[in-house]
């Protein structure tokens, strides 16, 4: 089993920064891809993030494609989460997930094995 733990949200004027953290423990030597998702009220998850296992591939959103960046430490079993020039549409709770094996950059929910409990982001206008 593996275990995900998000930090790192809270409430930020539109076109300010955070940066979403999110530690991984357990069984960690069997996660390949670890992604961001969000759900705003009333929405359905949605893709924003995803990176590789070595940390070369990456995939994002066109919503925030240019504004958010995905890194991750392997070292710490941790994924970052960027965000820059919020606005108040990111507004969401954010998720970290993990996949098994595979070198896919997936971008579906049913696709991934591990999720943390959220971290909610509010951006004011």
């Amino acid at each position: 089993q593996v275990q995900l733990v998000e930090s790192g949200g809270g409430l930020v004027q539109a076109g300010g920064s955070l940066r979403l953290s999110c530690a991984a423990s357990g069984r960690t030597a069997s996660i390949y891809i670890m992604a961001w998702f969000r759900q705003a009220p009333g929405k359905e998850r949605e893709f924003v993030a995803a990176i590789s296992r070595s940390g070369s591939g990456k995939g994002y959103a066109d919503s925030v494609k240019g504004r958010y960046t995905i890194s991750r430490d392997n070292a710490k079993n941790t994924v970052y989460l960027e965000m820059n020039t919020l606005k108040p549409e990111d507004t969401a709770v954010y998720y970290c997930a993990a996949k098994q094996g595979g070198a896919v950059l997936a971008r579906t929910v049913l696709l991934y094995d591990y999720w943390g409990q959220g971290t909610q982001v509010t951006v004011s206008s």
